[in-house]
Order: C-alpha cells, then sequence, then structure tokens
C-alpha cells in the first residue's frame, strides 16, 4: 500500500463531516487530515476514524461528536461543539445519507415504497443537509473570514454536500433517493446563490457508484460488481477516494472562483 498524500491545502483548516465514520465520509475526513485540516468525525456512532486521524497527526487533529441529522437540536449542537474545540468552523462537508430502496432489493417503484420509507430518507438526505447548511452558515457569517487567497478574497466557508449522479439523471427503481439527490443539487444552487456575497462556497458532489457500504449488499456477488462496474464506461467502480480528493479540490483554494456547482465523478455514466 502506497504511502498517503499529504499537504498544506487545507492547513489550519477546521471541517465537520458527517457520516464519517465509513465509506465516502471516513474517506474525505482522512483526506482533509492529511492536507493539514483538523476534522470533527460526526455520525450517529464513532468508528475509530478520529483516533486514526490522531494517531498519525496528533491527538488535537481530530475528534468525534455523535449527531443523528434528523434531530435539529443535535445539528446546532454539533456545529457549536467544533467552534468550541476548533474556535471556528472553515468547512462542513454533508455526507450523511441512506439509499432505503436498498432494503427493498432496489426493485421499487413509487407505488410500492411505504410512505414512511419516503419520510425518513427524506428527513436525512434533505432536511438532514439543508439543517447542517443552515446552521453551518449562520456560524460562517458570524465569524471572520480567513486571510486572503490567491484572488485577494477572504473566503468566509466551504460547504460541500454529497448528491449523486441520482440528482441529475433519474435512476430506475430509487424513487425517494432520486427525489432527495435532485433536492440537495437545488439547494446547493440556491444557497450558492444567496451567499456568493459573502465569500462562502456551496457545491455538492455527485458521484456514480462507489464500493462503499451503501452498496455493498450488491457488490458482495462478484458478477453483480462486475455487471455494475460495466455500466460505467471507465468499467470500474469508484473508490471512496475519488470522492474525497473531489471534495478536496472544492474545499481548497483552488476552486476560489467555483460555487453553485455539481461536480460529477461517475466513470462517464451520465454521458451516455
Amino acid at each position: 500500500m502506497s504511502p498517503p498524500t499529504t499537504d498544506s491545502r487545507l492547513l489550519g483548516r477546521i471541517a465537520v463531516i458527517t457520516g464519517a465514520s465509513s465509506g465516502l465520509g471516513k474517506a474525505t475526513a482522512i483526506r482533509f487530515a492529511n492536507s493539514g485540516a483538523r476534522i470533527i468525525c460526526a455520525d450517529l456512532k464513532s468508528a475509530g476514524v478520529e483516533d486514526e486521524i490522531s494517531k498519525q497527526h496528533g491527538k488535537d487533529s481530530a475528534t468525534f461528536v455523535s449527531c443523528d441529522v434528523t434531530d435539529e437540536s443535535q445539528i446546532e449542537d454539533l456545529v457549536k461543539q467544533a467552534v468550541k474545540w476548533g474556535g471556528r468552523l472553515d468547512i462542513i462537508c454533508n455526507y450523511a445519507g441512506v439509499a432505503v430502496e436498498t432494503s427493498h432489493a432496489m426493485q421499487t417503484r413509487c407505488d410500492s415504497l411505504p410512505t414512511k420509507d419516503f419520510d425518513w430518507a427524506m428527513s436525512i438526505n434533505c432536511r438532514g443537509v439543508w439543517l447542517c447548511c443552515k446552521y453551518a452558515l449562520k456560524q460562517m457569517l458570524a465569524q471572520e473570514p480567513r486571510e486572503p487567497n490567491a484572488r485577494g478574497e477572504r473566503t468566509r466557508g466551504w460547504i460541500v454536500n454529497a448528491a449523486s449522479m441520482a440528482g441529475l439523471i433519474a435512476l430506475n427503481n430509487t424513487p425517494v433517493y432520486t427525489a432527495s439527490k435532485f433536492a440537495v443539487v437545488g439547494m446547493t444552487k440556491q444557497m450558492a446563490l444567496d451567499y456568493a456575497q459573502d465569500r462562502i462556497h456551496v457545491n455538492a458532489l455527485c458521484p456514480g457508484f462507489v464500493e462503499s457500504p451503501m452498496i455493498q449488499h450488491f457488490t458482495d456477488d462478484a458478477a453483480n460488481k462486475a455487471q455494475l462496474a460495466s455500466r460505467h464506461p471507465w468499467n470500474s467502480l469508484g473508490r471512496p477516494e475519488d470522492i474525497a480528493d473531489a471534495a478536496l479540490f472544492l474545499c481548497s483554494d483552488e476552486s476560489a472562483w467555483i460555487t453553485g456547482h455539481s461536480l460529477v465523478i461517475d466513470g462517464a455514466y451520465t454521458c451516455g
């Protein structure tokens, strides 16, 4: 295994990552820490990601905060704890999400999906993202902006929302997941408009199928995995690290004039 990529692109920045205990969130937490950020790992339960980061970068490089994104008070408290620990909030990556259709073996159309499943998934994928943005924006507006970047602009913060290519195209048998991710793309664009004048970046990630716990039930079967990979012109599934690198770009000064963008990372899936 090659050594982790390290640089100083996020040096000194305080980053909250929801859904940090596994998959894309875990990969992003580690990648951001390797680029100099201090990380607040947020999830329902700790999986030790903060310990992994602290072991490599020092005890003050990461911490864990339990947060259920369906509970507004817990989201508000998450931001408060992040500021208490780090002094400010520079970045929030809203990765906590579910694909409720996976419990129905990916053969679910709208007429057969229980309404309670719709409500639960939307409370996490849509309402939870909106609330995380709300409280992050409140904090970013209240704090001093960072030092000037190469454009001479002082940025107040970076928000990255986990959408999906299912927020750009419809996927079969995913009536709730598709609806929630289209909502994330829409709210990202709208918030980018409202907060551009405040120099707060709001962008989204739109991955294709990525090897992660969300689709593990499907990829555990070699034939299914190969079939799913073949649907991408690149003929492979994504890795969590691919998404983490894209998030790093969107939260770095290299994206100084980018906001309201939905970055597609899908091996050309949506090109067909």
